[in-house]
């Protein structure tokens, strides 16, 4: 009788220390819009998730970050349901001065990449429901009408979709800054 292997069905949270624990929480709350579900101001621990009702806590705040420039997150990721989400919290994050690194079509995502107040990289996201190759890099301008942006995402993936496409040129031209090199 065979066993079957175990399976992870999902990412259940994830924990950043932090320097700057009240920064950080009024960030993650009040800009990206997650739920504070719990808190311990004594052992510096703040929990929130974007679906409280499912998952009591899918991000863990912890205070007592010490050291500066050690870069071991490559980054945290939150999706979204629909590409109007992305567009508004682009809006939300340029209103409150956030550093972006790219906004960008995956071809399969449209994706934005910025820092928090401690300089993670986080990104927030949105599938496309297109296959495409990996890596695949392309600018995208979330002015632009929705409809708009999926008809180049759609173009694109038709001519790159199963080989991948990463136009450096295009990315570093990005009035909002250019890829981070970490």
């Amino acid at each position: 009788m065979s066993v079957a292997s175990p399976s992870i069905a999902r990412l259940g949270h994830v924990g950043i220390f932090c320097k700057d624990l009240q920064k950080q929480k009024a960030f993650y709350r009040d800009v990206i819009g997650l739920q504070l579900t719990d808190e311990d101001p004594n052992m510096g621990m703040v929990f929130l998730s974007a679906r409280p009702e499912e998952e009591h806590h899918e991000f863990l705040l912890c205070g007592g970050r010490t050291v500066d420039d050690v870069l071991v997150l490559q980054q945290v990721s939150f999706r979204c349901n629909e590409l109007g989400d992305v567009i508004g919290y682009y809006d939300r994050l340029k209103k409150n001065d956030v550093k972006f690194d790219m906004v960008v079509s995956h071809g399969n995502a449209v994706g934005m990449y910025f820092r928090d107040p401690e300089d993670n990289r986080l990104e927030i996201y949105w599938n496309t429901g297109l296959k495409a190759r990996q890596p695949y890099l392309e600018k995208v301008d979330l002015n632009e009408d929705p409809d708009q942006i999926m008809s180049k995402i759609r173009e694109s993936v038709a001519k790159y979709g199963e080989t991948g496409t990463v136009d450096m040129a295009a990315l570093e031209a990005q009035d909002i800054h250019a890829p981070s090199k970490n």
